[in-house]
């Protein structure tokens, strides 16, 4: 009898003061629920959350996602910039503190194709057992950009952590899993 594979869970968390207290539109979680919409084929469910910057509440929040949610994969929206509050990334290897460089890197050196201002970006990736934190940037264009550059690696670094099976439209954006 073969295998069935669960829905994976994943975490979508907009970090932002404004949006939080409803004085700005959230537009950044949606433009993540469309892109995994547009190409995840596996199975999957989201679990969403709107939250103020800061530390305690960044980390708080990605504990209790991780922990008591089970996400496989959060991707988080804001906070990473270089104003005295955006915290995402300490917040993030608070909660998840092993770092894995090379997301932030290309995310950054991607962002630089577009703007000049991803210099100023300090989005990360880490995790925290079997769940992968992705830090993202606010806007939803950048947002796509990250994306496309670090979800080919995505599935496979949850399969490497014991995280749910992601499997990718090949047609949209190809993942990459070693031949076995």
């Amino acid at each position: 009898m073969a295998e069935t594979k669960r829905a994976a869970i994943i975490g979508v968390v907009t970090i932002s003061d404004r949006a939080s207290i409803g004085l700005y539109e959230d537009q950044s979680g949606p433009a993540i629920m469309a892109y995994l919409a547009r190409i995840l084929i596996s199975p999957f469910h989201i679990v969403r959350r709107i939250i103020p910057d800061g530390f305690e509440s960044v980390r708080d929040a990605l504990i209790e996602l991780a922990d008591a949610e089970h996400c496989d994969l959060i991707l988080t929206t804001g906070g990473t910039g270089p104003a005295p509050r955006d915290l995402t990334p300490e917040a993030t290897l608070a909660a998840a503190p092993r770092e894995l460089p090379g997301f932030g890197e290309l995310m950054r050196q991607e962002s630089l194709k577009q703007v000049p201002t991803a210099i100023l970006s300090r989005q990360i990736a880490a995790h925290r057992g079997a769940c992968l934190v992705i830090n993202l940037p606010g806007k939803p264009a950048s947002i796509e950009t990250c994306l496309n550059a670090v979800f080919p690696a995505t599935p496979y670094c949850l399969d490497l952590i014991g995280a749910a099976y992601l499997e990718t439209d090949a047609a949209i954006l190809k993942s990459f899993r070693p031949k076995q």
